[in-house]
């Protein structure tokens, strides 16, 4: 069985750039489309995979790179791309 892409995220790279952006985790999670409770998730370790869309637009809310937000992508895993 096929499974999408999901993108494994350091939870301590997340929120360091949150903070860092002088952002809560509410104003984060209105900017990237998601609940606060999906950031609270990813932040403390909770959630460590996203899907790509998802991904996408946490990483354009804090207006960083892959490389900042990302742990080793897998192998088999493609780069995003955006729509």
């Amino acid at each position: 069985m096929h499974q999408p892409p999901t993108f494994e995220v350091d939870g301590d790279a997340i929120r360091e750039e949150r903070m860092q952006a002088g952002l809560s985790r509410s104003e984060l999670a209105d900017r990237a489309g998601i609940s606060h409770r999906y950031v609270a998730h990813l932040e403390n370790g909770t959630r460590k995979h996203m899907g790509p869309r998802r991904y996408l637009r946490l990483r354009d809310a804090l207006n960083v790179t892959d490389a900042r937000l990302r742990l080793a992508p897998r192998p088999t895993e493609d780069p995003p791309e955006r729509n």
